[in-house]
């Protein structure tokens, strides 16, 4: 029965089981520790029992590497510290939190909230979280950072259960990865290991950013409908009504006072100098935020997006705070940013294992070796062009579960299967546009996505029992979802032989 008094469908009881099934595993910091020993040891007994796999790109035999020798035992003690400073998401999370800090103790966050509740239609809300998450992974560390606390608020404000509103921001942002409006930084990075693959069979082709745009277009609103239906029928009415602690301190949020009024204002001043400061940046062909080449891709404001949320949200937040009394000193400021970190104990504590986990596997060449082996039995499969594609997707989202990096498993699968699909007659892009849908319908239940641990940190501020199995049972509707929606729109494209992008179709002649 529900908490409403309803009895549960089937499907509900089984997202109740599975929760079950993975809060019942140790706590989420012990279970990556468990990981990180299981990769010790089975690196060993790789080692020993000869598991070897030839990499498509150089042909080089890859061996499993024994971690519990005298070399590796070495590197373990040596490399434990910086496995875990130099974890990409750590410094991110923490640089963008002390800006955020800044904002949500000057009151500025409350206050943006208090109109967005009462300005935007409330059944629109839903949709418009999904939506911002889908765009915000042009540079994706903001939607994680930033989104999915701040759509929890949101979804708190009105009056509804704020880990709904953070799943739906991070189905957006994690399992939207292959659709948006714009091209982001993975595109050109995708494209350049696709295009190095494809060289294999034709020295001259190239694969460009925009190899799978109008394929990601067409997907973006289709995943935004998609994620608000899934999070307003199954996600929503599993959680129930929200009755944690925080719901004892729920604030008015029917009206904005003048001080608040003046803050708001001078807080927007200060963000359109920021604003019109980087568009003389970047604007210009020389201008100086411009990247290498006077590329906007390479550039400053695009590769340093948490350097510029840190300064945008740390100046309005300061600006606003002085308006409105909250910050009468440097120390007030400094404070605000010092409280923001004490909230990311509990991330810091998961980091530093599941750091030392991703290291011991990449180093072990285990992740490699299965990567390649699970490539070799879709290679097998003698079928038609849509099942084949429906494997591939498959396989890509089975290998994410082990392998966090959507580029570095890219490095691994496209040397297998961009060759292979040329010759069958399948283009580059296909294959890669393939890659991506299957990379992006497990990221929102897979423990190596690497901010799963920031997700679980967040969803423990409404729920402090809250563990893997809470995100992956709450996140699986939307990954189920997700992937036969994204199969059927691949099918259409295939069938009516849709361009992916500009100059990017379907199918590849063999040069005479």
């Amino acid at each position: 029965m529900s908490k409403n008094g309803k009895k549960r469908g089937i499907l509900q009881r089984m997202l109740d089981w599975t929760e079950r099934a993975g809060n019942a595993l140790p706590h989420p910091a012990t279970l990556f520790a468990l990981f990180a020993l299981a990769a010790l040891v089975f690196s060993a007994i790789g080692h020993f029992m000869g598991w070897e796999a030839i990499h498509p790109a150089t042909d080089e035999v890859i061996k499993p590497v024994n971690l519990l020798s005298k070399d590796g035992i070495h590197r373990i003690l040596l490399e434990m510290v910086t496995n875990f400073t130099g974890f990409a998401p750590l410094g991110i999370v923490l640089v963008a939190m002390l800006g955020i800090g800044i904002a949500e103790q000057s009151g500025l966050i409350k206050a943006v909230i208090k109109v967005l509740v009462l300005k935007s239609p409330k059944h629109l809300i839903t949709f418009v979280i999904v939506f911002a998450g889908i765009l915000s992974n042009v540079a994706s560390s903001v939607g994680y950072v930033l989104l999915v606390p701040l759509a929890g608020i949101i979804f708190y404000a009105l009056g509804r259960h704020p880990i709904a509103g953070m799943a739906a921001a991070f189905a957006g942002v994690s399992g939207g990865y292959s659709a948006n409006l714009v091209l982001g930084t993975i595109d050109p990075l995708l494209a350049g290991l696709s295009q190095e693959a494809a060289r294999i069979i034709d020295p001259v082709y190239e694969v460009n950013p925009t190899a799978n745009y109008y394929f990601m277009v067409a997907s973006t609103f289709i995943i935004a409908i998609a994620g608000t239906f899934v999070t307003e029928r199954v996600v929503e009415p599993r959680l129930g009504k929200y009755e944690g602690e925080e719901a004892e301190h729920e604030e008015e949020y029917d009206k904005i006072n003048k001080k608040e009024k003046k803050g708001l204002i001078g807080a927007f001043i200060a963000f359109l100098i920021i604003l019109a400061i980087i568009l003389i940046g970047v604007i210009p062909e020389n201008g100086f935020l411009r990247g290498e080449n006077g590329g906007l891709l390479n550039s400053p404001v695009i590769k340093g997006v948490v350097a510029m949320i840190f300064i945008i949200a740390g100046a309005v937040g300061v600006v606003y705070g002085v308006i409105v009394g909250k910050f009468k000193n440097d120390g007030d400021v400094m404070k605000g940013a010092s409280d923001s970190m004490k909230t990311m104990s509990t991330y810091l504590v998961l980091v530093f294992f599941a750091a030392q986990f991703v290291a011991f596997f990449k180093w072990s060449n285990l992740g490699i070796i299965i990567a390649v082996k699970g490539a070799g039995l879709l290679m097998s499969a003698d079928i038609g062009l849509i099942p084949l594609m429906i494997l591939f997707i498959i396989l890509s989202a089975s290998i994410n579960m082990l392998m966090g990096s959507a580029s570095a498993k890219w490095a691994i699968l496209a040397p297998i299967f961009i060759p292979m699909f040329m010759i069958m007659g399948y283009s580059p892009e296909l294959s890669q546009m393939v890659y991506r849908i299957g990379d992006s319908v497990t990221n929102i239940i897979s423990p190596m996505m690497s901010f799963f641990a920031l997700i679980i940190a967040f969803v423990q501020k409404y729920d402090a029992k809250a563990g893997i199995g809470t995100i992956v049972a709450t996140m699986i509707p939307y990954s189920i979802t997700f992937f036969l929606i994204w199969v059927v729109l691949l099918i259409v494209w295939l069938v009516f032989g849709i361009p992916l992008g500009p100059d990017a179709g379907i199918h590849y002649t063999m040069p005479q």
